[in-house]
């Protein structure tokens, strides 16, 4: 039972520890979503020499001759550019055009005004995640490596199985929160920012991933409580039922002893009580037989 319990216990701690480890990384990181945008590209110039529209063949706008008109044999799609952005829960960052590296927003001022306090909601039920699942992984490890009484870590486990329930509940209210926002912030966000396509990144897949792990260390702690419990009151059980036979087993001898005893005492108080009378008879019986026989003789010599 020992054993069966610590390995369910310590399946506990590492999925709570996947879980931690998942969310804290997909907490801090900027790859929820991720995309192309697109922009317009700008005219090339001395800085600017890619991804730029080229005036009448040159790479720069001829100054003098401003006043001519200026053609460009860029058409459709080749006069956008579509750059690469990614989008976290704080900050939003784009390819820069104009050199080198990303350029990074914070994602709570795109978003639209009317959604802000979601965003807010959002950000707080994943902080509050991550501290309850701190919480459980304590009282986890504590009642794995600290409690020597059974019914201290029956508590431990209850109190670490209702931490990581809650933590996993408030992980999925975040992760569809912030889904909705950044949805809403796709249709009416800004111009400059809004995506031409996007998909979801590897930090919402690790999100939902520390969602589940999280889910399942609770299932595997409440499993695991549920069946310390039925396992003791089964032995319980077993012992109550033991010391009623005991009990029973006792009683009977008893009553068989006293029972003997009973027996035996009364039937020595009747041979105690029937040894005089037999006596007495025998001696009746002498007696009455002695004169008997006097009698005749006393008889015959009255008559003679």
């Amino acid at each position: 039972m020992k054993t069966t319990r610590k390995c369910r216990a310590l399946l506990a701690v590492g999925l709570n520890l996947v879980a931690l480890f998942f969310s804290t990384t997909a907490f801090i990181t900027t790859y929820w979503c991720e995309g192309t945008q697109k922009v317009p590209k700008p005219n090339c110039n001395k800085v600017t020499k890619l991804n730029c529209i080229n005036l009448n063949g040159s790479g720069a706008v001829n100054s003098s001759n401003s006043n001519l008109p200026q053609y460009s044999w860029d058409t459709g799609d080749d006069k956008f550019f579509f750059r690469y952005f990614h989008t976290g829960i704080w900050y939003s960052c784009e390819e820069n055009i104009n050199g080198i590296g990303e350029e990074c927003r914070n994602f709570i001022d795109l978003a639209p005004a009317s959604e802000r306090s979601v965003l807010w909601l959002a950000l707080i039920s994943e902080v509050l995640y991550i501290v309850l699942l701190v919480v459980g992984f304590s009282l986890m490890c504590l009642e794995l490596f600290h409690s020597s009484n059974m019914i201290d870590g029956l508590k431990l486990n209850a109190f670490a199985a209702v931490f990581t329930v809650l933590s996993g509940l408030l992980g999925m209210v975040a992760h569809v929160m912030y889904t909705q926002v950044f949805q809403v912030t796709v249709s009416l966000g800004p111009e400059d920012w809004r995506p031409h396509s996007w998909d979801y990144g590897w930090s919402f897949c690790l999100a939902w991933g520390s969602f589940t792990c999280c889910m399942a260390a609770s299932v595997t702690t409440l499993n695991s409580y549920t069946k310390t419990v039925i396992e003791f009151r089964h032995k319980r059980k077993l012992y109550e039922q033991s010391l009623r036979e005991e009990q029973m087993f006792i009683d009977h001898e008893a009553i068989n002893y006293f029972r003997e005893r009973s027996l035996q005492s009364i039937s020595s108080s009747v041979e105690v009580f029937a040894d005089p009378i037999t006596h007495t008879s025998k001696s009746l019986m002498q007696g009455t037989s002695m004169d008997l026989s006097e009698i005749p003789e006393v008889l015959g010599e009255d008559q003679c």
